[in-house]
């Protein structure tokens, strides 16, 4: 299964004057905030999303769609460090999970999963990456 959607939560979002940021809204529309279930992390100036079963754990962010996804995913997953070539276990595997846009419709959306211990790292309370 695939998806032509991507959820981001941290340095991608509107606003952010970074590269891949720039790169993700010029090729990509964005389609409204969104939500999915999961806890964030500050990781250092950045955050990491961890998947949860706790439905009132949730984390605030915005959707896209993607205009030429597989190319798009491919340049996000080298940002992301995530891509061929990088040892295993990466900081962040892209998955798919499920997103509820503003719409109240839910359905799968591509994202970056953190993947590293997270021991030590402050937890983002209220899911939003922009509150911390």
């Amino acid at each position: 299964m695939t998806s032509d959607r991507l959820f981001v939560y941290g340095t991608l979002m509107r606003g952010f004057d970074h590269p891949m940021a720039r790169l993700l809204a010029s090729h990509a529309d964005f389609v409204g905030e969104a939500t999915c279930r999961g806890r964030l992390v500050l990781v250092k100036h950045y955050p990491g999303l961890l998947e949860s079963d706790v439905t009132s754990e949730v984390v605030h962010g915005e959707l896209f769609r993607l205009h030429v996804p597989e190319e798009l995913l491919g340049e996000l997953d080298m940002y992301e460090a995530c891509g061929e070539g990088f040892p295993e276990p990466t900081e962040y595997l892209r998955k798919l999970v499920d997103v509820t846009g503003a719409d109240g419709v839910t359905a799968p959306a591509w994202t970056y999963i953190y993947n590293w211990p997270v021991t030590d790292l402050p937890r983002i309370e209220s899911g939003r990456f922009l509150d911390n």
